[in-house]
């Protein structure tokens, strides 16, 4: 197996692992853009500790894993308009959908819930049509 599918494989299983923490330890369904969501809408005001945390774990993580895995290449793009621009469009996107593919995909489609599996088909066919057009037509990443 190549060690990108790997690193792949590894952040996919821990993805799981934190939606099945949330979800047996208080029966919340992991989904990140409705954590920040509600911080940022102010309608969380009584998980806001549990929300922090949670985003605390979520950026601190990489910073301590990186010294040990700091040879792993992302091909993310170097220039920093296209990773804020595609950031924004990401958040705009997972606000359209009710849910980013950490809600949908994961926690949905293992609930089988049939609005998690469309919006799933539905994220991987933008990020298809994305990658061909942003990389292969337009050259941009």
């Amino acid at each position: 197996m190549e060690p990108d599918w790997i690193w792949g494989l590894a952040g996919g299983l821990l993805i799981g692992l934190g939606g099945a923490v949330l979800l047996w330890g208080n029966g919340r369904i992991m989904g990140a853009s409705g954590i920040i969501g509600g911080l940022v809408d102010g309608s969380a005001r009584r998980e806001w500790a549990e929300r922090l945390a949670f985003l605390a774990g979520t950026f601190g993580m990489p910073l301590v894993l990186f010294p040990l895995f700091s040879d792993v290449d992302t091909h993310i793009s170097q220039s920093a308009v296209v990773l804020i621009v595609a950031g924004l469009l990401v958040g705009v996107g997972t606000r359209l959908a009710n849910g980013c593919t950490s809600g949908h995909g994961v926690c949905g489609i293992s609930r089988f819930s049939l609005r998690g599996i469309s919006a799933t088909l539905f994220y991987l066919l933008a990020g298809g049509v994305s990658v061909l057009m942003f990389r292969h037509i337009w050259e941009i990443i």
